[in-house]
């Protein structure tokens, strides 16, 4: 007896299936490690992963300030301990 194969949920991802998985990381632009993640933390509705990819792109996340390297910093941080340090008169006997 042949059975037919189920049907997808049209507006749920399914994580295992790996055509469905290609065909939505290549509508919305996205890595896979990337689709993984956004799927783990919002849920598989393809709406709701669509609404975020859209909302993380709106607002792309701060780059940081340029840091320097740690050398600099250290050398900085040295400086204005010995700065800071006050000389203690000896004590006298």
């Amino acid at each position: 007896m042949r059975r037919s194969t189920p049907k997808p949920i049209r507006n749920k991802l399914d994580l295992t299936d790996r055509t469905q998985m290609r065909l939505v990381r290549k509508r919305l632009g996205l890595s896979d490690a990337e689709l993984t993640a956004i799927a783990e933390h919002i849920g598989n509705s393809i709406s709701a992963i669509s609404k975020e990819v859209a909302k993380q792109r709106a607002n792309p996340p701060a780059k940081p300030a340029d840091v320097p390297p740690a050398a600099v910093i250290a050398s900085a941080a040295a400086t204005e301990q010995a700065a800071t340090e006050i000389p203690t008169p000896a004590p006298t006997s």
